[in-house]
């Protein structure tokens, strides 16, 4: 319990900075979006890269870890995905949705958790969880946003813009360019590597200052979707992820203790911020993300000791 509170206390601290900057008048009302774009645009892109460049392959081919956590991403993100358009949600908005429940916070909490928990052991699956969920699933999810955002134009330029805005994304070009240095083994320049430590460093701090900023510009404020949907994303997240990679590891694939633990329990970390960079970059549901990530980080305090306690030594 003191390990996670440790880990999730820096969270809080840098969204209560954004919060206080904001109220206090120390930033202004266009902070948000604007650290928010240094995120997207620069930020975030140099630590994608940044990833993908440095992995090695030996470190990320585990077939049965990479199963185990990415089927219970996919699972829950469809399954949101498919609800929220049942429940009339646009695209955009249910690709968001589905971040928000299968999205877990493995770059900023995943490390030092599985690292304080199953040890140096650990670190290629919080690797390849982040590469799964940071650079995968975020792919992912920006396609089927830029698709449902495209579509509310006329219907023959649809592929062609959705492609165009594709390829200027970097989000998206950023993984692609870092994976040719993965597969062809080519080493960063020492300067390229610096610049990307130094730009892909002011990623996760700035984004969670900006939550605390949209957080305090918006205080008072009701999401449009309500209660009983934020409290359905917080439930698939923090139980229905880890309970479904927990299905597909153990029963399923029989995997080692150590594995299969590292997979559920990367699986049970809270909404990272990323569904929260996109809502406020596209200018959709950002209230409901922002309180999603708050409210699943804060309740990990609990479900998190409550999993390790029920996990068989």
């Amino acid at each position: 319990m003191l390990a996670n509170l440790a880990n999730v206390l820096p969270i809080f601290a840098l969204i209560l900075t954004g919060y206080i900057a904001r109220r206090s008048g120390a930033l202004g009302p266009n902070a948000t979006r604007e650290i928010n774009r240094l995120v997207i645009t620069l930020a975030l892109p140099a630590l994608l890269f940044d990833i993908m460049a440095k992995a090695q392959p030996a470190q990320i081919w585990h077939p049965g870890f990479i199963l185990a956590f990415t089927g219970g991403c996919a699972l829950i993100y469809a399954a949101t995905l498919a609800l929220r358009l049942r429940q009339g949600s646009h695209l955009a908005d249910a690709a968001i949705d589905g971040l928000n429940a299968g999205y877990a916070n493995t770059g900023f909490m995943g490390f030092p958790l599985v690292l304080a928990i199953i040890g140096p052991a650990g670190m290629p699956g919080a690797l390849v969880a982040t590469i799964i969920t940071v650079c995968i699933l975020f792919a992912i999810a920006i396609i089927l946003i830029e698709s449902g955002l495209q579509a509310e134009g006329r219907r023959r330029d649809i592929l062609r813009r959705t492609a165009l805005s594709l390829v200027k994304n970097p989000l998206l070009i950023a993984p692609v360019l870092g994976a040719i240095f993965l597969v062809t083994g080519l080493p960063l320049p020492k300067p390229a590597d610096s610049f990307l430590k130094l730009l892909g460093g002011a990623a996760s701090p700035c984004a969670l200052i900006a939550l605390g900023l949209f957080l305090a510009q918006n205080a008072g404020r009701r999401p449009r979707a309500g209660v009983g949907v934020q409290s359905l994303l917080i439930g698939l997240k923090l139980i229905g992820q880890p309970l479904l990679t927990w299905l597909i590891a153990v029963p399923l694939l029989h995997l080692p203790h150590d594995l299969a633990l590292t997979a559920v329990l990367l699986a049970a970390l809270p909404t990272g911020t990323g569904p929260f960079m996109l809502a406020e970059f596209y200018e959709r549901e950002a209230l409901l993300t922002g309180r999603v990530v708050l409210l699943s980080t804060l309740l990990s305090l609990l479900t998190l000791p409550v999993l390790m306690a029920l996990w068989p030594a």
